[in-house]
């Protein structure tokens, strides 16, 4: 059976269409079974009823006419209970309907299940028999189980193809067909989709000889300069847009095309006798396939770049064939797989946002779209993007979330959110020089969190207090090495100057899960529970110690540098850093430098130190809880992934009767407690961190003005009553609810932002 199921789903997922996909289902299935009948029914999301889409065995005339309510006949009956259903006789069923324009009178036996898609019930699988001695036996009813769950991703992605067209299963017109991702890059951008596709295909490209050698090097030597200068001309065009530790990025691609990577080895191929396109197409597939087999997130991303430049280079080769794109005023970028090139094809001014299938918040794209300011959306399941160009696009950078063909309502809804931040944001400049103090006195530091150095130059303007993170790893994933002792002092400097004399925290290299090093591959099973952060840099302490060693000298007449160790989890990590730490700062003094002994703090992250916070605190200077990787933790939930993504709340009562304990225990020892994440930087969240005691919060720059706003409008008294009574619910959407209500009474229910119900219950009222 199993070869049998693979050649259906194979079969399947080239159809061309929905009914295609569905008429080769129930046939396949129908022979496999060696039933007589083997029937889809879909739910239609717009009238809520069941129609009859294919058949193999009834009568094809009823197909798309027969339709049933949604807990109407047997089938409604397996829907509603979610379960297959196994019936030897099924017209003696209670809840039997029948139909006779299908014909089905004449068959007794009914097995039926559902067709379910993350949660969502999509329709329902039969299969009928006409002896009523036959029940379907164990083994049948678990192949059709087998089939309907392999198929429902495939029948999810064919009925958005047909809805993106603007039809729904009856032929009304559809719209605010939305798709769930993982955020890039905050923000909201409504626009025009445009689709990039490959320049060329490099599967398409046929193995043939060439007898004249010379003639096809000189060919791919043409093209590899063609497509230097290409990447060149991009880089240069976005040179005002990005840092040069930014448009290093295209470097990678550069390197990629020197005479000892892969022009070298193509070069070779075409001298064994092959033609330029040929040599290429073998070379690239073999990168690509090396790649692809680490299993590791980040060098799978490399793949992409690999396999964009081969596609340039053959576009190159096939002189012509490149097609033009055209660029509207509001272009919405869109690709199975986006590359740092691609953004740079845009005319200036043009590009508000994108939309990539594939890919994470740690892809190149993503550094790049969050560095520009472009609301992104990644990682997008089930998404026919051939369907999109030309298209109206919603792209909620916020939530990771896509809209095609708005309604109006909701493009009004988001237009109102796109204007109310541009509106935010100028109304908001006068606050940049005052102190965020609530109306009874406290005072709570505001922080940003930073990476690139357009998230310094945004963080200074927004009025931020200092730097509360300070991602060092990202010097280094912008290189194909190590960064040196001096190049790293370099960035580090720049950091710490431009905000001196206030503090700058800077994380020690934090590598691993979901950040890679294309140079220093980490090949794991479970990558979130493996190799990474403290684990990494104190196993490898030459690593360690010339960062350290950076960020000292960096230091020098400033002073305001503060170091903090990531993904701790017991007591001797800490010891054996900080004996690391001490160690450079006196080799450093020795050779002249006169710098101070930074503070030292730790990142509460793992849910094992939140019980050892005390033993920690008097050890370090300071702590600080980096909430994101707390709260997935905690769950059991990687953020990441679309597929769970929703379990991910940051209101959970766990998370915050954790994030109160750490607060209280850093405290009983006299040490500050920060912390860095998104929930610092949400106004609501903001005001519950405050009420717990937290002495500085940390956050993306554009959350930093809507935060400062919140906290210098209200009394911490008030802050701690919405804490003690959130601390009483168990719901985290509730809790949520709860403290949104509270914003919305005390008038800053525009500082809210789109929130995935808030979407989503739009589009469904807009559908009915």
């Amino acid at each position: 059976m199993l070869s049998t199921l693979r050649n259906i789903v194979q079969e399947v997922n080239s159809a061309r269409d929905l009914q295609e996909a569905l008429d080769i289902i129930v046939s396949r299935v129908q022979k496999a079974m060696g039933t007589e009948v083997c029937s889809v029914y879909l739910l239609d999301p717009v009238s809520n009823r069941y129609i009859l889409m294919a058949t193999e065995g009834l009568y094809r005339e009823s197909v798309g006419q027969v339709s049933m309510g949604y807990s109407e006949g047997l089938v409604g009956l397996v829907g509603s209970r979610e379960e297959p259903i196994n019936l030897e006789d099924a017209p003696s069923h209670p809840r039997y309907r029948y139909f006779p324009e299908t014909g089905e009178e004449r068959f007794r036996s009914f097995l039926g299940v559902p067709i379910i898609h993350h949660r969502r019930l999509m329709g329902v699988l039969v299969v009928q028999q006409r002896e009523n001695t036959r029940c379907f036996d164990e083994g049948e009813e678990a192949f059709l189980v087998t089939i309907s769950a392999q198929l429902a991703g495939v029948i999810a992605h064919s009925e958005a193809t047909g809805a993106i067209s603007g039809l729904s299963l009856t032929g009304e017109e559809a719209h605010d067909v939305s798709f769930n991702g993982v955020p890039g890059a905050p923000g909201v951008a409504i626009g025009t989709g445009v689709v990039v596709y490959p320049a060329a295909d490099l599967d398409l490209v046929p193995e043939k000889g060439t007898e004249d050698i010379d003639q096809e090097l000189d060919l791919f030597r043409a093209a590899v300069q063609a497509v230097r200068e290409d990447i060149e001309r991009v880089a240069k065009r976005l040179s005002s847009q990005l840092r040069p530790e930014e448009q290093a990025l295209f470097d990678v691609y550069l390197r990629m095309l020197g005479d000892e990577a892969l022009p070298g080895e193509v070069a070779n191929r075409i001298r064994e006798g092959i033609w330029a396109q040929g040599a290429l197409k073998q070379v690239v597939q073999q990168y690509v396939r090396h790649f692809e087999m680490m299993d590791d997130h980040y060098l799978q991303e490399r793949a992409v770049d690999i396999r964009d430049l081969g596609r340039r280079l053959l576009s190159r080769l096939q002189e012509g064939e490149q097609k033009d794109l055209e660029y509207p005023e509001r272009t919405v970028l869109v690709s199975e797989e986006l590359t740092p090139s691609m953004l740079g094809e845009v005319p200036k001014g043009r590009l508000v946002g994108l939309v990539s299938v594939k890919g994470s918040s740690n892809s190149h794209v993503a550094i790049l779209a969050r560095a520009m300011g472009v609301p992104t959306v990644m990682g997008l399941v089930d998404i026919p993007v051939n369907q999109l160009d030309g298209k109206e696009l919603v792209v909620d950078g916020f939530e990771g979330q896509l809209y095609a063909s708005p309604s109006a309502d909701l493009r009004s809804f988001y237009q109102e959110i796109c204007d109310e931040e541009n509106e935010l944001i100028r109304g908001l400049e006068a606050l940049r020089d005052k102190p965020c103090e609530t109306t009874d006195g406290h005072r709570l530091a505001l922080l940003v969190n930073t990476g690139l150095m357009t998230d310094v130059v945004r963080s200074l303007s927004h009025g931020a207090e200092g730097i509360g993170l300070y991602r060092t790893e990202v010097p280094f994933m912008i290189k194909d090495r190590f960064p040196s002792e001096q190049e790293q002092r370099e960035y580090y400097r720049e950091q710490l100057e431009a905000f001196a004399p206030n503090p700058v925290t800077m994380r020690t290299l934090d590598i691993g899960g979901d950040k890679a090093l294309t140079y220093f591959p980490i090949q794991e099973e479970n990558p979130f529970l493996g190799w990474r952060g403290i684990r990494v840099t104190l196993d490898h302490p030459e690593i360690f110690l010339v960062q350290v060693r950076a960020m000292l000298k960096a230091s020098e007449g400033l002073n305001n540098l503060q170091i903090m160790l990531p993904m701790i989890s017991n007591i001797s990590e800490v010891e054996e850093s900080l004996h690391l730490i001490y160690r450079v700062y006196h080799e450093v003094r020795e050779e002249g430098y006169q710098i101070h002994m930074p503070k030292v703090g730790v990142m509460v992250e793992i849910p094992a130190v939140v019980y050892q916070i005390r033993e920690l605190a008097e050890r370090v200077d300071f702590l600080s809880v980096g909430s994101n990787d707390l709260t997935q933790y905690l769950l059991a939930v990687d953020r990441n992934n679309p597929r769970v993504a929703q379990l991910y709340h940051s209101y959970h009562p766990a998370v915050l009767q954790a994030l109160v304990r750490v607060a209280q225990d850093a405290h009983s020892v006299g040490k500050p407690v920060g912390i860095c994440g998104e929930l610092a930087g949400d106004p609501g969240g903001a005001l519950l961190l405050m009420a717990m005691g937290y002495d500085s919060l940390s956050m993306n720059a554009a959350s930093l003005p809507k935060v400062k706003s919140v906290i210098r409008s209200v009394n911490r008294e008030w802050a701690i009553q919405l804490l003690e009574d959130v601390l009483l619910l168990d719901s985290p959407h509730v809790i949520k609810s709860c403290v949104d209500l509270a914003l919305r009474n005390a008038g800053f229910g525009r500082y809210l932002r789109p929130g995935r119900t808030s979407g989503a219950a739009l589009a469904e009222s807009a559908a009915s």
